[in-house]
C-alpha cells in the first residue's frame, strides 16, 4: 500500500471515494467517472475534527486498512475483531444499547497534519470507519457516532472497489476538490 500525497489529489486515472456530509452520499469515482453512488449516515454531532466529539471528520483521507474479508455478512465486530457473532434480531433484543459494527471495517487515516492528523484531530486515533448497519439504521440523515455508517450490500460493492491506500475526499457539499484545479462534480 502507497499512502497518497494531497499534491496528487483526486487522482486522474485511479479509485477514490467522495463523502458528501450534507447529502449523506458516498461515489465511487475512477479518475471522473462516477462508478457508484450510495446513500450513508454520517455524524448525529454534526462535522467536526475533534477527539471525543461524535463528529465525522472532514477532508482528505486514505483508507489505511481494510477488516473483515471472507467474514459472512453481518459479522459483527468490537475493537475491529470479530466477536463470532452474526447479527440478528435477537441478538438486537439481547444488546439493545449496542453501536453495531457490521459486515467489514475501512479505517480512515487523515491526510492533512492539524486538520485530521496528528494531536486531538487524528482520524486514524479516533477510529473513524466506513461500516455495516443493521437494516433498521436510517440511511440519508446523520445518525452515527462519527463513523460512516453504510448498508452491508453497499458496503460489500465499497469494499471491493476501494483497497487500502485509496483516497478518500469527505466534504459538507463543496462541489468543488480544492486539490484539482477545474473539477466539479457532477452533482
Amino acid at each position: 500500500m502507497r499512502t497518497p500525497t494531497l499534491a496528487e489529489l483526486p487522482p486522474e486515472h485511479d479509485h477514490w471515494l467522495e463523502i458528501d456530509t450534507q447529502k449523506q452520499l458516498l461515489r465511487c469515482w475512477q479518475g471522473r467517472g462516477l462508478q457508484f453512488e450510495c446513500a450513508v449516515s454520517t455524524g448525529e454531532a454534526g462535522v467536526g475534527q475533534l477527539e471525543g466529539s461524535g463528529q465525522t471528520p472532514q477532508g482528505w483521507h486514505y483508507i489505511r486498512a481494510a477488516v473483515g474479508n471472507g467474514l459472512p455478512d453481518n459479522a459483527v465486530f468490537r475493537g475491529r475483531r470479530w466477536t463470532g457473532e452474526v447479527f440478528s434480531a435477537q441478538l438486537a433484543d439481547t444488546f439493545p444499547d449496542r453501536d453495531w459494527i457490521l459486515t467489514r471495517i475501512l479505517w480512515l487515516c487523515g491526510l492533512e497534519t492539524g486538520k485530521n492528523r496528528g494531536g486531538h484531530v487524528d482520524t486514524q486515533r479516533r477510529y473513524i470507519y466506513l461500516h455495516g448497519t443493521p437494516p433498521d439504521q436510517p440511511m440519508g440523515v446523520p445518525a452515527s457516532h462519527g463513523c460512516i455508517r453504510l448498508r452491508n450490500d453497499d458496503l460489500l460493492t465499497v469494499f471491493q472497489f476501494a483497497l487500502p491506500g485509496t483516497p478518500v475526499w469527505l466534504h459538507g457539499g463543496n462541489a468543488y476538490v480544492p486539490s484539482c484545479d477545474n473539477f466539479d462534480t457532477p452533482y
